[in-house]
């Protein structure tokens, strides 16, 4: 089989996927490839032969060609017309009566019908060649990267390396004090980079849908080569295999709606096939699982899921015939949550999770450094007087803790004050006191 997935020397990401010249350098079996084709003619209705390429995600020249004809040989499709000098890939094609037959016949072994898949060995392949192409990053990026937060240097300097680990981190602290817009600054970061991931994988007969617009960002073709339109189909470019979309590394965040069920493939009894769980979609990336232990699931049922993947680096994935299968792990897992670890976790699993790092409470350095930064953005007449009102009035004297939230939300307070008062949003004592009042609830 020709289909192996080369390195790129010098390219942004670590292998283009090869060309596809024939349906066997496709892996998949000429018989469902035409089954995937009926099913489109079925759904789409009439279809030239350069559409029906783009709705498979194969070339036309050398392969959807080929399959057309065997189609057209059994009668299943027929040409309703051509235009002449323009090849067979403008004639428009139809389905026949025993076309049709044959094509509610594969519907109900499986209604998808995408872009054709990539075999399931072959992805797994390329997340491992892929994992080579992550960035290390310095000192001086990760100033860059969390420029816009305000952070200890202490928790600043162990961030570094728990971000160049690629495996996994347990960010832990009260709310309100930036760990998840830590986590986002880590998304933004590896969203510079670039990899390859299939819209479908192909296992045992099964389709398992991997591309997902809601979490996959896409990459931009610096080489003029493939991209998907809005419909998901591609232009087929013969310098790669279209069945791949470019895509910035993903970063995708989950938080109390997560369940044990999602993180397993998902069979669609209906549509008769699966979509890939969120920690492959986030393959080559990061996972955030946000507000830890606020999912239905038990804190320690979900953690005892993550074992094997993390102190092997490989996930096993069970299809609904009880069979079950191997998948590389190359995600950076990020917990984040408000509660206190021990609420939560053993000794024994925090062993596992490579660094732990608690985001606390600001100093009053730096809240007011935040305070003035956020009172610059929002337009809002900062006043170093005003602040220290603030801290005696409303903390010092209520011992209320500080968060680094409370800022850009108490600046918010101050803009609908002034809005509704028709007065430019200062810090005075009135206008903080109003915004205290309104903001703060002892609990």
């Amino acid at each position: 089989m020709t289909n192996t997935l080369m390195r790129s020397p010098g390219a942004a990401v670590s292998f283009s996927p090869p060309p596809i010249n024939s349906v066997e350098d496709t892996g998949l079996n000429v018989l469902w490839l035409q089954d995937l084709a009926l099913k489109i003619l079925y759904n789409q209705g009439f279809m030239s032969g350069f559409k029906i390429a783009e709705a498979i995600a194969l070339p036309f020249a050398g392969v959807t060609d080929g399959i057309l004809e065997a189609l057209k040989r059994e009668k299943l499709i027929e040409v309703k017309s051509s235009q002449g000098g323009l090849g067979e890939g403008a004639y428009t094609y139809g389905i026949t009566g025993a076309g049709i037959t044959r094509a509610r016949e594969a519907l109900e072994r499986s209604q998808y019908a995408g872009p054709a898949p990539v075999p399931f060995e072959v992805y797994n392949e390329a997340i491992r060649r892929q994992k080579t192409g992550r960035m290390t990053v310095t000192a001086r990026t990760m100033r860059q990267v969390l420029s816009q937060l305000v952070i200890s240097e202490a928790t600043f300097q162990r961030l570094g390396p728990a971000l160049n680990s690629g495996t996994s981190i347990f960010m832990y602290g009260p709310p309100g004090n930036g760990k998840t817009s830590v986590a986002r600054a880590f998304g933004n970061l590896i969203l510079t980079q670039s990899m390859y991931i299939p819209y479908a994988l192909y296992l045992d007969g099964q389709v398992i849908k991997v591309y997902d617009q809601v979490s996959h960002k896409l990459a931009p073709e610096a080489d003029g080569q493939a991209t998907p339109s809005g419909t998901g189909n591609l232009r087929a470019s013969p310098r790669r295999d279209p069945r791949w979309v470019k895509i910035r590394r993903p970063f995708i965040v989950v938080g109390g709606e997560l369940t044990l069920e999602g993180l397993d493939l998902v069979y669609d009894e209906t549509h008769k096939f699966y979509e890939a769980p969120f920690q492959v979609k986030a393959n080559g990336g990061i996972f955030l699982i946000d507000d830890f232990g606020r999912q239905q699931v038990r804190p320690r049922d979900l953690l005892n899921r993550w074992i094997v993947p993390l102190e092997n680096r490989v996930d096993f994935l069970t299809l609904h015939n009880g069979r079950k299968v191997e998948v590389p792990f190359d995600v950076l897992i990020v917990f984040s949550t408000n509660l206190p670890p021990k609420d939560l976790v053993d000794e024994a699993f925090l062993r596992r999770l490579r660094h732990k790092i608690e985001i606390g409470d600001p100093s009053y350095e730096e809240y007011r450094e935040i305070f003035r930064r956020v009172a610059a953005d929002k337009k809002v007449e900062y006043s170093d007087q005003g602040l220290a009102y603030l801290l005696q009035e409303w903390y010092i004297k209520r011992n209320r803790k500080l968060r680094a939230s409370h800022p850009r939300d108490l600046c918010d307070q101050l803009i609908d004050i002034a809005g509704y008062l028709s007065v430019p949003p200062t810090m005075s004592r009135e206008m903080l006191d109003r915004a205290a009042t309104s903001y703060f609830v002892d609990i």
